[in-house]
């Protein structure tokens, strides 16, 4: 199907006639459904390409690139005019913006929910022990010291990028079931991107850092209080990646931490299993067939006695 047409929002004015804010609700029924996938995309954009967009014209420009992606996966072509592309680019950035800010919430809130009950992995406890309470902000600040959560063994700084809890993350935010961005829009996160990568390490520092007072306590992680975490994570894997160029350790992680997750049924029978189901249906019928014939005998009287 092919749907041109130039989208105007139909803006409606307030009762004392001043325009109103524009909603996605005074889109048509068609841009309202390209407008719901492109927040999708958009969100995939941001965690794969800009996880913090440092202009608003990088965030038009995506907002721009998700649109298009939209129209392609939906099979329609909605066109913007130039009078109403600053329109709809600002309706749409503040939807997506408020989606993708609520979805990294949900998400982390998930990633948190996985390393809280791994939490013993690293050593924290749960309790009002002094003791304890000193013991977790002690070891809060030696896994900062040089990023060594990052490490699969922090101990001996071995395995660097390969701690599970990184995998975890980018399970619980991206591959928890079918309806998942990752397994819906799974170009974007095959391999993982570095800059997505570099998230996640960051959500993994506050978690930590919810342990620095020896207490959890949960930390709302905003672009002030996190941005710069995930520069310091980002630039660190950059230059991991250029140190190891020839033996390409950074490709290896992230086509590792790929979640072989399809939203297509993989649920394939091979024709082996029906031969062999042929095979145990004319077993059974022999078995059946051995059964009767033992029923059917009969078997000698004993009456008479003993021969002396």
């Amino acid at each position: 199907m092919s749907y041109e047409d130039t989208v105007v929002p139909k803006v409606k004015k307030n009762a004392d006639g001043s325009h109103r804010h524009v909603k996605a609700s005074d889109f048509d029924e068609i841009s309202k459904e390209i407008l719901i996938t492109a927040c999708s995309v958009y969100w995939c954009l941001i965690v794969a390409q800009a996880p913090f967009p440092d202009s608003v014209a990088a965030e038009t420009k995506l907002a721009k690139e998700a649109w298009r992606e939209a129209c392609q996966l939906k099979g329609v072509d909605v066109k913007l005019t130039p009078s109403a592309v600053n329109m709809v680019s600002t309706v749409f950035l503040v939807h997506s913006w408020s989606y993708s800010f609520k979805a990294v919430e949900t998400r982390f809130t998930r990633a948190r929910r996985t390393q809280d009950e791994d939490a013993s992995a690293h050593g924290f406890r749960s309790s009002n022990s002094m003791e304890v309470i000193r013991s977790n902000r002690d070891l809060a600040e030696r896994l900062k010291i040089g990023s060594i959560f990052v490490f699969k063994d922090p101990s001996s700084k071995s395995g660097i990028y390969k701690t599970e809890l990184l995998q975890q993350g980018i399970n619980s935010m991206w591959f928890l079931n079918r309806s998942d961005e990752g397994v819906i829009y799974h170009k974007y996160f095959d391999p993982i991107p570095i800059k997505t990568i570099a998230l996640v390490l960051m959500a993994i520092e506050c978690c930590v850092d919810e342990w620095s007072q020896g207490i959890k306590e949960d930390i709302k992680f905003t672009s002030a209080g996190y941005g710069a975490v995930y520069n310091h994570h980002f630039s660190s894997l950059q230059r991991f990646d250029e140190r190891t160029a020839p033996y390409k350790l950074l490709s290896k992680i992230r086509v590792a931490s790929l979640i072989p997750l399809s939203a297509t049924s993989q649920a394939h029978i091979d024709d082996v299993a029906f031969e062999d189901a042929i095979r145990e249906y004319q077993r059974e019928g022999k078995d059946a067939a051995v059964e009767d014939e033992v029923e059917e005998y009969e078997y000698p009287s004993s009456e008479g006695g003993d021969d002396e």
